[in-house]
């Protein structure tokens, strides 16, 4: 299967190595063509995922048309705020491109101006392709060798022969399980990123094991709850987009959400950090696209809204977080 990645972040870049593995012919297409001529030279993303060697059977693409032309997947691999503008460039070459069946988005987050997924940005910019989403526990770096993982594949019914696309993206490193829940797989991810972030601050503010189990606990009851009600299906978020990508962000060390948190429980500014690196803090943005959706839809979200507070409005980490120690009592579901 000829399969164009587009965007050479961490992600992107694993994705490129599992695919090389699974047998596919793979063009990596970095959004810089400074970038692209670097990793095609030394044969290393030196900028996102540094010290993983890209074999020579993985080509790097310098433009987005010449790629299309023979592509049967593509895998949007950009950041959530960077989608649109991606769908554009693409969308001139659509028409040669023809043996194209489906676009897999790997991003994780909400547009802020429209708070629209990813997939209905897909919809409205490139009409007429399928689409999918590609969610999961996938640290790039273990990805990137191998480790074994498992992830969610949610197309929906414009998605012909959904079983070939998840046998070809398996291997004994990753396993692929259908979804037709696409909303639900799309908000799973962008939501635990947000309470990655609360573990992170937990982590910062060195609060201790049992405060952040009983945190992630209740975020996971928030992120159901507020899901069900944003239009996703229950049985998603306990899957592998919701429950099983939350428990790797929320414990990972290389989780750039649960770092964000931790960097700003120990006394940080948010926006200073996200200025200072290259890499994304989907949960940063996530945090006010989900809170202005709450508030738009009146569903009560008290761990979202805690952390928007300390993120956006300036409350002291400490402060917010006793505050939801001591809110009014109740039974736990």
């Amino acid at each position: 299967m000829n399969c164009c990645i587009l965007g050479a972040g961490a992600w992107g870049t694993a994705m490129a190595l599992h695919l090389d593995r699974c047998g596919h012919s793979v063009t990596l297409v970095p959004r810089r063509i400074e970038h692209a001529l670097d990793i095609a030279s030394r044969r290393e993303n030196r900028d996102y995922l540094p010290g993983y060697k890209l074999p020579h059977t993985i080509q790097i693409g310098c433009e987005i048309g010449p790629v299309l032309m023979e592509a049967e997947v593509i895998f949007l691999a950009c950041p959530s705020k960077a989608l649109r503008s991606l769908c554009a460039s693409i969308k001139p070459h659509l028409q040669a491109a023809w043996q194209l069946k489906l676009a897999l988005i790997m991003c994780k987050g909400l547009e802020l101006d429209s708070l629209k997924t990813p997939a209905e940005i897909v919809a409205e910019e490139l009409p007429g392709l399928a689409c999918g989403v590609l969610s999961g526990p996938t640290f790039a770096g273990e990805v990137a060798v191998g480790k074994p993982t498992a992830v969610v594949l949610a197309v929906g019914s414009d998605c012909e022969q959904p079983e070939r696309y998840q046998e070809a993206f398996s291997n004994t490193g990753l396993r692929a399980y259908l979804s037709d829940d696409v909303r639900g797989t799309e908000l799973g991810g962008t939501l635990k990123n947000v309470y990655a972030i609360g573990s992170g601050l937990c982590d910062g503010l060195e609060m201790g094991d049992n405060a952040k189990a009983a945190l992630l606990t209740r975020s996971l009851n928030e992120m159901v709850r507020m899901g069900v009600a944003l239009g996703g299906q229950k049985e998603t978020y306990f899957g592998l987009s919701g429950f099983g990508d939350l428990v790797a962000t929320c414990a990972g060390q290389w989780s750039r959400n649960r770092t964000f948190g931790q960097r700003v429980g120990e006394g940080e500014a948010p926006q200073a950090i996200v200025d200072g690196q290259k890499s994304v803090v989907e949960g940063y943005l996530a945090t006010e696209c989900l809170y202005r959706i709450c508030q738009e839809q009146k569903v009560e979200a008290p761990i979202l809204a805690v952390i928007h507070a300390i993120l956006y409005e300036g409350l002291e980490p400490l402060t917010a977080m006793q505050q939801l120690m001591t809110r009014d009592l109740k039974s736990e579901s």
